[in-house]
């Protein structure tokens, strides 16, 4: 277990308050692709009536929950796994499936939790190069091995933001279904699928329905909002269902969560908001790194990887600006950094550190 390197979250607000004697709103935390409007208005309101019921324990299967859910998906309850954040349905699924002797397949530049997951189940880690930063699904197939348990797929992928098309899983989930059965079980990761455009998001409910060794995880921590609170979901058939209901902790959602969850995935408004605002902010900032000569990977998510070279230093020297970014140097990236699109406030006080601290001249 001292071999696990710690999850590294993004910096608080606050560290950097009391480091650099800054107060909170001189800070502009794009680091932790959170969603800049905040909680809709719905999930807080649904909160305040939750509150006189904090006494007690939450509902251990979410019924609530699982029921709106699957009114919308069009998907039997039954197949629903609450997670504290889709992490833990991450974690769910490594414990269900993984132990010495078994393997996990992700790919590099991928999710550092399916490394995490993996390691603290003891099995063997099998690591694919990427291909323009995202997943190489034909490699990933031809890595998967006797011992393979479980493949972990991010779409679009966090930290790069590159995506796979329909086409593309559709395929790589026939073959290995062809090949392995339900021996090996799939992991679409769709932490980021709400910020897609309509016309290209995959039909991953459908594709439960076809795979029964498919597990699609969700979140409510980046378009919804409520990042705070720390809930997601899996979607699967039966048999993967009830396998994480095995290892899964009891009351892992907690009261506030379930009832802003609620609220907040029935609220269409509040979600078309979102998208909205990093469609512009994306563009924002990827026209801003054009104009200041900067590499970066074109995003389908709510944040946009970029070569800024050194950084360690960049980033040091943005925070002495007040704004926090993320360094990926643990995910193999170190000269890269992920930067979460905020609202055009935030993102133009970025790109003005940003052309201060490169000493170059945004035209």
């Amino acid at each position: 277990m001292k071999q696990i390197q710690p999850y590294i979250p993004g910096k608080p607000i606050d560290d950097l308050v009391r480091e650099l004697g800054l107060r909170p709103e001189q800070v502009v935390k794009l680091a932790s692709n959170e969603n800049p409007l905040g909680m809709p208005e719905s999930a807080k309101q649904a909160i305040e009536h939750e509150l006189k019921g904090l006494g007690r324990y939450p509902d251990p299967g979410g019924y609530a929950l699982k029921q709106v859910i699957a009114k919308r998906l069009d998907v039997p309850a039954g197949w629903i796994t609450l997670g504290n954040g889709s992490n833990d349905i991450l974690e769910l699924v490594g414990m269900a499936l993984l132990e010495p002797g078994y393997s996990a397949v992700y790919s590099q530049y991928a999710f550092v939790v399916y490394r995490l997951a993996t390691q603290a189940r003891g099995a063997e880690h099998i690591v694919v190069p990427a291909k323009d930063f995202g997943h190489d699904l034909n490699a990933m197939f031809e890595a998967i091995a006797d011992n393979t348990r479980v493949v972990f797929i991010a779409n679009p992928n966090n930290p790069t933001g590159t995506f796979l098309t329909s086409r593309d899983v559709t395929t790589f989930l026939e073959r290995v279904h062809a090949a392995h059965g339900n021996r090996v079980t799939v992991v679409l990761d769709e932490a980021y699928n709400e910020y897609l455009p309509d016309d290209i998001r995959i039909d991953s409910v459908a594709l439960v329905k076809r795979f029964e060794n498919l597990v699609v995880s969700r979140s409510f921590s980046k378009a919804y909002g409520l990042a705070g609170l720390r809930v997601g979901f899996g979607l699967a058939q039966p048999a993967l269902t009830d396998l994480m209901a095995r290892v899964r902790q009891p009351f892992n959602v907690n009261s506030l969560a379930q009832a802003a969850a609620i609220a907040a995935f029935q609220d269409d408004a509040f979600l078309a908001r979102s998208a909205e605002v990093n469609a512009a902010g994306k563009k924002q900032l990827q026209e801003a790194f054009d104009r200041l000569g900067l590499t970066y990977v074109p995003s389908y998510a709510n944040f946009v990887l970029v070569h800024v070279g050194d950084a360690n230093a960049v980033n040091q020297a943005l925070l002495k600006r007040g704004v926090i970014v993320r360094p990926v140097g643990a995910d193999g990236l170190p000269e890269w950094l992920r930067i979460s699109i905020g609202l055009p406030e935030e993102n133009a006080i970025l790109i003005r550190a940003m052309t201060e601290v490169l000493g170059k001249e945004a035209a």
